[in-house]
């Protein structure tokens, strides 16, 4: 007689809890509603202050939108600079990397006669002009390192949005070299030049070609000539002279090339090869932002010594400017994304591309430095703490 065998019970199949399903459905459908709202009123809308509250949505701050102040590292020729998600300084005491809460993510401890900071939005580089040792800094950590050998010195380091760097050197055997890394600071190809000095470089934003400032002499005068490069070729595609001026900054921004001089700021075409200028003199230079989007912030002042008496915005595409005047002393200023802003004694004040007001902050705790976000954050500094001011509309 056959065993008769129990058919074994089916599987219960759980049923999905219909509150988290919910949940999640309405979540989706806020953020579907939450975009259909930023197309609907995007006129109306402060994407940047949107911005603000996502990225420091988690950080306390007191009514005025300062955060609270950490301890830095301080030292002399102080110069501060804010990264995606970290703050860097340079000083005499060395190079410092924190996070947005004054957590040290990396340092550099050692002597520097001349520290200089250059920054992107996303990397950090301090290098000591004239010597030797440079350090870049990115996604909380240190990535690279350079010290030079022998009698090299080093004139300037630049890094564009990608990470890649542009380091201009005097090496032995040479009147100049710059020398290409990309994100991983793995040398791409260095361009020497017996016949002329390099002065500065700066790598394009899609990292394909590098600009080379250099410097000669013939009958007795000096003259300067922007090099183009491919970055896979030690020859220039296009070259523009630049006269008698002398560079004082250099950065690509917004499909053009700006180089700034003594009494001049170009706008280089860098398809073209064509520069177009603008002259601010009778006045004097007195500070230069390159880093806006599409424009910069241009300090002049009426005599050459004392401070700035105007602040102007200069746009690339048009030559474009729009000035206000100043009446206080301007202890630093900055440029990022639409924004620009100015710092006094007794207040910050940001501006938008027309140089309209945009937040104050009164008595800013005795700042001397400062830097901002994309968003139209600042950085705010003294020669011990440093802070954020987060504007609030």
């Amino acid at each position: 007689m056959e065993e008769k065998k129990t058919p074994p019970a089916p599987k219960r199949v759980k049923k999905p809890n219909i509150f988290v399903r919910a949940a999640a459905l309405a979540a989706t459908g806020g953020l579907i509603l939450g975009a259909l709202a930023l197309v609907v009123y995007r006129d109306r809308f402060n994407l940047d202050a949107f911005k603000r509250w996502m990225t420091y949505r988690n950080m306390q701050t007191s009514a005025t939108g300062e955060a609270a102040p950490f301890t830095h590292a301080g030292g002399g020729k102080l110069s501060v600079a804010y990264l995606e998600g970290g703050i860097v300084t340079a000083s005499t005491a060395g190079a410092h990397y924190y996070g947005l809460n004054g957590e040290r993510l990396a340092e550099e401890v050692l002597s520097m006669e001349n520290p200089v900071l250059e920054a992107s939005r996303t990397t950090g580089v301090v290098y000591d002009a004239g010597n030797q040792s440079l350090f870049a800094f990115r996604n909380s950590e240190e990535f690279f390192s350079l010290t030079l050998s022998g009698a090299a010195d080093l004139l300037s380091a630049r890094p564009n949005d990608s990470g890649w760097l542009a380091v201009t050197a005097q090496q032995s055997g040479f009147k100049g070299a710059v020398t290409v890394y990309n994100s991983l600071g793995k040398e791409v190809i260095q361009i020497s030049l017996s016949s002329t000095f390099a002065v500065d470089a700066a790598i394009s934003p899609d990292c394909k070609s590098v600009a080379v400032v250099t410097m000669g002499q013939e009958e007795g005068s000096f003259f300067s000539r922007l090099l183009l490069f491919r970055v896979n070729q030690t020859e220039p595609f296009a070259q523009v002279d630049l006269g008698s001026l002398t560079v004082l900054d250099l950065e690509y921004e917004g499909g053009f090339l700006w180089i700034l001089g003594e009494d001049r700021l170009l706008i280089v075409d860098p398809q073209k090869a064509e520069a177009q200028s603008y002259t601010f003199a009778p006045n004097y230079l007195k500070g230069c932002s390159l880093d806006g989007d599409g424009f910069a912030l241009l300090l002049t002042g009426r005599y050459r010594s004392g401070g700035a008496t105007q602040a102007a915005i200069i746009r690339g595409a048009d030559q474009s400017a729009r000035s206000i005047e100043l009446t206080g002393q301007v202890l630093d200023y900055a440029a990022s994304g639409n924004h620009c802003a100015l710092l006094s004694g007794s207040r910050l004040t940001l501006y938008d591309q027309e140089l309209d007001v945009q937040a104050t902050l009164d008595n800013p705790q005795g700042a001397r430095y400062m830097d901002l976000a994309p968003n139209g954050s600042a950085l705010l500094a003294n020669d011990q703490q440093a802070w954020l001011y987060i504007p609030q509309q």
